[in-house]
C-alpha cells in the first residue's frame, strides 16, 4: 500500500516498516517552473507556512524568497543531493550540511533557526513524518558502559576549549539573570546561590552532587554555605580539573570529587543536587535514579534537579544527538515524575528558567565567535561551524519554546521543616 504526505509519496510496507531511502518515490506537485527538486522544496516550505527566509539553490540558480514578508536570512543550498536529504530528514541533514559548508547562512543565524523551528513545528501534525523521523534517527543508549562514551564525546574534548568561552568559573549550565543586564559571571554566581537557597543549606550539612561539571557548584556550596560535598562525575578531564581547583582554593578537605557513575552513590546525605545531568540519564533509567536518591537522602533530606526539558515529549534533535550530545534526552515534567513518584517524594517547587538559558546561550555564542579563529587552530573549520550551529540552535530552541529549563525541588514525604514562603530565594536580588 502507499501512504502520502503533501510533498512526497513513500511506499510503506504492510507491517508499517519504512523502506530504505532508495525506495522513496517523489511525486512532483504541480508548481510554477523550476527544477524538480525546487518544486519539492517549495511544497515543503508551504507545509512550513512559508518561513521568512530567502533560499538560493546554487546549482540551478533558483531563488525562493518568502511571500509578503522581509527575510531574516539568506540560505544558500549548494547542490541537489543536499536539498533532497533535507526533504527526507531535515533534523539530521541540516546540521550535517551546515557543518561541511553545503549550506550557508547570510544574516542572523539564531533568527534563521527560530524561523526554521517554527516552520517545522507547523509540520508536526503529519503522523507519517514523525514515524519516518523516529525510524531514521536512532538514539544512543545510556547504560553504565555507554554513558561513559557519551559523556566523553562531549565533555572530554578539551578543558582548554571550554575555557575560551565559558565564564571564569567554568559553569556549563543555565545561568540566573536577576536582571538581563548583569554579566555572565554574575549570573552564574546568582544561579549557584539560587540553587543553594532552594535547598536551605546549613553549615555542617552534607551534600551529594550527581554530575558536577568542572566543580564550581560544589566549591561554591562549601565556601559560602559551610557544607561538605561529595560530587560524582564520569568525565575524567572534568574531575581532574575540579580536584586541582579544590586543592588550589584550600577546599579539598570539604569537597571530594569522585570519578564514578551516579548509580554507585552510597552513604547518607542532608541534600542532593543535580544540575545538568538528568538530560544524560535517559528516561528508561529515571526510576533507577529515584532509587539512588531514596537510598542516599536522609528522611529529612532535600533534593533539587535542574534539567533541560520539553513541554511535550519529543526526541532530541537528531543532528545534536549524533554530533554533539549522544544519548541526550530532555524530559517533560510528567516524565521527570518517574524519578519521584515511586518513592513518594514531595515536589515542593517547580521553576522554569527557559529565557534565562536563552540569555546564557546568547553570552556563550558571542564569546565563542570572538575566539572562533583560535578554536579553528585547535580543531578545524568544521568543528567551529558545528559548535556555532549547536550554540545558535540551542538559543533558538529556548526562545521559540521548543526547549524548557526545569528546576524541581523535592523532599521526603514527611518533611515538615520547610519554609512557608519563597521570600528567602530572592534576598539581595534585583526586581
Amino acid at each position: 500500500m502507499k501512504k502520502k504526505t503533501d510533498f512526497l509519496d513513500v511506499a510503506v510496507q504492510p507491517d508499517g516498516r519504512v523502506p530504505k531511502l532508495t525506495g522513496l518515490n517523489f511525486r512532483i506537485p504541480p508548481a510554477e517552473g523550476g527544477s524538480i527538486e525546487g518544486r519539492l522544496f517549495r511544497r515543503m516550505l508551504k507545509e512550513m507556512d512559508g518561513p521568512p527566509l530567502h533560499f538560493v539553490l546554487l546549482w540551478s540558480g533558483e531563488e525562493i524568497p518568502p511571500l509578503n514578508i522581509p527575510p531574516v536570512a539568506r540560505v544558500t543550498i549548494r547542490d541537489r543531493v543536499t536539498l533532497l536529504k533535507l526533504i527526507i530528514n531535515p533534523d539530521l541533514h541540516f546540521g550535517n550540511a551546515y557543518g561541511v559548508g553545503d549550506i550557508e547562512v547570510e544574516g542572523d543565524l539564531v533568527q534563521c533557526l527560530e524561523a526554521i523551528y517554527r516552520g517545522v513545528a507547523r509540520m508536526s501534525g503529519n503522523a507519517y513524518t514523525k514515524r519516518l523521523s523516529r525510524r531514521l534517527n536512532k538514539k544512543r543508549p545510556n547504560t553504565a558502559a555507554q554513558a561513559r562514551d557519551n559523556i566523553h564525546h562531549h565533555y572530554d574534548i578539551g578543558n582548554e576549549f571550554y575555557k575560551l568561552w565559558l565564564d571564569e568559573r567554568m559553569v556549563y549550565t543555565c545561568a540566573y539573570f536577576s536582571t538581563p543586564s548583569v554579566t555572565l559571571e554574575e549570573a552564574q554566581t546568582a544561579k549557584m546561590d539560587h540553587v543553594c537557597r532552594k535547598l536551605w543549606l546549613k553549615p555542617g550539612e552534607t551534600v551529594v552532587e550527581a554530575g558536577c561539571g568542572w566543580g564550581s557548584l560544589a566549591l561554591h556550596m562549601a565556601r559560602h554555605y559551610g557544607v561538605k560535598v561529595k560530587a560524582f562525575n564520569i568525565s575524567h578531564q572534568q574531575v581532574l580539573y575540579a580536584r586541582e581547583r579544590a586543592k588550589a582554593e584550600g577546599l579539598d578537605s570539604k569537597v571530594e570529587y569522585v570519578e564514578d557513575d551516579y548509580r554507585n552513590i552510597s552513604g547518607q546525605f542532608d541534600a542532593l543536587v543535580s544540575v545538568g545531568m538528568l538530560e544524560h540519564v535517559g528516561k528508561e533509567h529515571y526510576q533507577e535514579l529515584g532509587d539512588v536518591i531514596h537510598r542516599c537522602l536522609k528522611p529529612s533530606g532535600r533534593g533539587l534537579i535542574h534539567s533541560i526539558g520539553r513541554s511535550k515529549a519529543c526526541p532530541m534533535n537528531a543532528w545534536v544527538e549524533k554530533r554533539i550530545f549522544p544519548g541526550a534526552y530532555p524530559p517533560t515534567l510528567r516524565e521527570m515524575m518517574d524519578v519521584f513518584e515511586p518513592w513518594e517524594f514531595a515536589v515542593l517547587d517547580v521553576e522554569n528558567l527557559r529565557l534565562h538559558y536563552a540569555k546564557t546561550l546568547e553570552h556563550w555564542l558571542a564569546r565563542f565567535e570572538r575566539v572562533s579563529e583560535r578554536v579553528a587552530e585547535m580543531y578545524d573549520r568544521r568543528f567551529v561551524r558545528e559548535w556555532r550551529l549547536y550554540l545558535a540552535g540551542s538559543q533558538a530552541a529556548f526562545t521559540v519554546g521548543d526547549l524548557q529549563l526545569f528546576q524541581v525541588l523535592f523532599s521526603g514525604p514527611a518533611n515538615n521543616a520547610i519554609p512557608w514562603t519563597r521570600a528567602h530565594l530572592y534576598q539581595g536580588q534585583g526586581e
